[in-house]
């Protein structure tokens, strides 16, 4: 059979590994779709840039649309990343008929309703592992392999910038702005870091885990999101001494009357496998009600541990390019006529354990009143922790952890424990999860 002829929108760091990797893994690839798949044109930004990877036999342009209007073009693979001219490209691809390949979290998260819908109107695949943590291959594993599951959470480390950042912030005590600057440094990070480092991008692949685990549309914006800006590598430490680390995590819950979409710091006990991911490497833990646990490990980002993941769904639509578009994996999991309509939660009704630490004037009756207004509001703690007083400042580090309790009701303690004349400084709050069933 002739082989599938794709063309690429973008052609940098994840277009170029796809570009190799079918180069060189081209017979290996054939052998499991059935027939080979080339690249017959890509879209470039500059033509005269010069690339890192062969493009004998591929047609560059510096205009997108013309890749996706080309006859000789079967499937279109959007790599530019951003919302615009990403959107408009594919829903012009998918009109034409074309079957689509994209990498991209922020169009689907923001966009994947729309998009999918009309896919499915035109009886075309849309295709996105490479959308969420690279290489690992978990939107299939959701999709398919835990198929005969109840999904009751996903938690996942689901950005590498972040978790370098905190990685190092713990292992050589390091403040937040030093390894920030060496990640930018390193390519880790952007010029401008907010989306990886105030949990933006790690929010868009929530949307999509969520969604995917337990069949709800894409709903970016009701996801709670904070980033790790505010974390003190006194945080850091007082975490390790009590057992735990901090990791910036996205969580999707199924709670009683709706499910919870949060990405935020998060305390983990140093026991479990996903405290231990470290580096830019990413994690998601999934637990099924027939599974139990399951960990998926791997290269959140980087030319070819991307490109594997494209190339991992070119290989799925050249499969289902003869099959009949009501028997494939619908989009999101779920048939779309049985997507759930139970809401997302907002944060005020979320319940997790409290990590507190907080700054006071060192004389008596100061544990007191703290413990009294926590107490108030039906705060039970589970370990207090305080440091040696600094005679020079008169000041006395408390740390107290907490067990479940509402958002709402914990905010409500902090806003009276912070009215106490006691406090020299605001209390910083870090949610606790100990990841078991």
């Amino acid at each position: 059979m002739k082989p599938v002829r794709i063309g690429l929108l973008g052609l940098g760091t994840v277009g170029c590994g796809t570009v190799q990797v079918l180069a060189r893994n081209g017979d290996e690839i054939a052998r499991r779709a059935g027939r080979g798949i080339v690249v017959v044109a890509a879209a470039v930004r500059d033509l005269a840039r010069e690339r890192e990877c062969d493009l004998d036999g591929v047609r560059l342009t510096d205009d997108p649309a013309s890749v996706v209007d080309d006859p000789d073009v079967e499937v279109v693979v959007e790599l530019m990343g951003g919302t615009e001219p990403a959107r408009t490209l594919v829903l012009q691809a998918i009109a034409a008929g074309k079957h689509v390949v994209t990498a991209n979290k922020a169009l689907i998260a923001l966009h994947g309703n729309e998009i999918f819908a009309r896919a499915q109107e035109k009886g075309v695949v849309v295709a996105f592992e490479a959308a969420v943590a690279g290489g690992i291959p978990i939107i299939k594993a959701l999709r398919e392999g835990l198929a005969g599951n109840r999904i009751d959470w996903v938690a996942g480390i689901i950005n590498g910038t972040g978790n370098f950042i905190l990685t190092e912030m713990r292992d050589h005590g390091r403040d937040f702005g030093d390894v920030l600057a060496e990640a930018q440094r390193r390519g880790y990070a952007e010029a401008d870091p907010t989306f990886d480092v105030e949990g933006i991008d790690a929010a868009h692949k929530l949307c999509i885990l969520a969604a995917i685990a337990f069949g709800i549309p894409l709903q970016f914006e009701r996801i709670h999101v904070e980033g790790i800006s505010g974390i003190t590598r006194e945080d850091v430490t007082f975490a390790g001494e009590l057992g735990y680390r901090i990791k910036h995590l996205g969580i999707a819950r199924r709670a009683e009357g709706g499910f919870e979409l949060r990405v935020h710091p998060t305390l983990i006990p140093e026991r479990r496998l996903i405290a231990n991911v470290d580096g830019v490497m990413n994690a998601v833990l999934v637990m099924g009600d027939a599974v139990g646990p399951t960990l998926y490990y791997g290269a959140g980002a980087g030319a070819e541990a991307t490109a594997s993941a494209v190339v991992a769904d070119l290989v799925d639509v050249v499969r289902a390019l003869t099959a009949d578009p009501e028997n494939r994996v619908p989009h999101l999991a779920f048939q779309p006529g049985a997507l759930s309509d139970l809401p997302i939660l907002p944060m005020a009704e979320v319940r997790t354990s409290f990590y507190l630490r907080l700054r006071a004037h060192d004389r008596p009756g100061v544990l007191a009143d703290i413990t009294r207004v926590l107490g108030a509001h039906s705060i039970s703690i589970e370990a207090i922790l305080q440091r040696e007083p600094d005679p020079e400042r008169g000041e006395a580090t408390i740390i107290i952890l907490t067990h479940q309790v509402r958002e709402g009701d914990m905010q409500r303690a902090i806003d009276e424990i912070e009215a106490l004349s006691h406090l020299s400084s605001p209390v910083t709050r870090i949610r606790m999860e100990s990841l078991a069933r």
